[in-house]
């Protein structure tokens, strides 16, 4: 399995923490000086890592952000590969006892590890994101209506598609990625019910790297274009570049998935295949619980983005989509239905 580069010591960052963080996955830490005494955000990665042009990145952007605003040093933590919860409940708990606040794991994975971690840590802030299931005191948990988002890809997708056959590309075959399939199907049949959709996971767990294996993303973009899909979307993480690697050599649409990924840089070869991306503003959820823990009103709870929120949504930054008016406005009116209840879009 591909794994991303672990990410090495730097800054100022504490021979203690290095020695506590050691068996549970490579670190950085970054920031000025801790003018407040203390220290500020640190997340925990999901699988692929820093580096994924999706999930994994959206979440340092935010943490980035508030290193920036808030001047404090901030650290940001690898996985391991076939690590256990074990593992991430002892790099959640070293970041706690080092003295961040908040500490968030970035995905549903981490879920038994902040449970257990906010317990031993009650005065310390975690998050969650992409978990619902937590109820702790000092827990929030981020999640997203990905489902929506995805709606209106397959809006887009309806619209884009000259051989009336679309494909979708899920990670892990698990709950949170059948939201970004059911959305993404009812889009595309409400637009144009003729259309037909393939739909495949390339995992049944995160361990056989559903998230982080760019060539089984490729393998099955590959055959879904075989069969004549000419737009793919990919709910994936670092897989869906594999998929968009495959639209770019077939000529065909990709779309993305969590970031813009038309802006990524190390997808820009690619960037001319991908159509628009069904994002969700990760970095605004992380940066807005540091937020609150520096300004004393820590989140907690379920705190949801969704369109109506503007924390989901359709990019718009290729232009091919900008100046595609067919597919614009299928989509602007799409979004005003599900802002407006009109439209009920499903989960599952």
């Amino acid at each position: 399995m591909r794994r991303v580069p672990r990410i090495a010591l730097a800054g100022a960052a504490t021979a203690s923490l290095a020695l506590a963080l050691s068996a549970c996955g490579g670190t950085s830490t970054s920031g000025s000086s801790e003018s407040k005494g203390d220290k500020g955000l640190a997340i925990a990665y999901d699988v692929g890592g820093k580096g994924d042009q999706s999930f994994n990145d959206a979440a340092f952007a935010g943490l980035k952000k508030a290193q920036s605003e808030f001047g404090y040093k901030t650290a940001d933590l690898e996985p391991t590969d076939g690590e256990t919860d074990a593992d991430k409940t002892q790099r959640l708990v070293s970041l706690a006892k080092q003295g961040y606040n908040p500490v968030i794991g970035i995905g549903y994975a981490y879920a038994p590890a902040v449970e257990e971690a906010a317990a031993k840590y009650p005065d310390t802030t975690f998050g969650i994101v992409d978990d619902s299931t937590i109820e702790a005191k000092n827990v929030a948990d981020l999640v997203f209506s990905e489902q929506e988002a995805s709606y209106l890809a397959g809006v887009a997708a309806a619209k884009a598609t000259k051989t009336n056959t679309v494909g979708f590309v899920g990670g892990v075959d698990i709950p949170l990625i059948h939201k970004f399939q059911a959305g993404f199907e009812q889009g595309v049949k409400d637009t144009a019910p003729k259309v037909k959709v393939l739909s495949q996971y390339l995992t049944q767990t995160a361990d056989e790297g559903g998230f982080s294996s760019p060539d089984k993303g490729k393998t099955a973009a590959e055959g879904q274009i075989e069969k004549k899909a000419d737009v793919v979307y990919a709910a994936a993480g670092l897989s869906g570049q594999g998929v968009i690697e495959a639209a770019s050599a077939n000529k065909v649409w990709a779309i993305g998935v969590d970031s813009d990924q038309y802006k990524q840089e190390a997808l820009g070869k690619y960037k001319g295949a991908i159509l628009t991306s069904a994002t969700k503003d990760v970095a605004k959820a992380v940066y807005n619980l540091a937020k609150s823990v520096e300004d004393g009103k820590p989140e907690t709870g379920i705190v949801r983005g969704d369109l109506k929120s503007g924390e989901v949504g359709l990019a718009d930054s290729n232009p091919q989509y900008k100046s595609n008016t067919a597919v614009q406005d299928a989509v602007k009116a799409a979004e005003q239905k599900i802002i407006s209840g009109e439209i009920k879009v499903k989960s599952s």
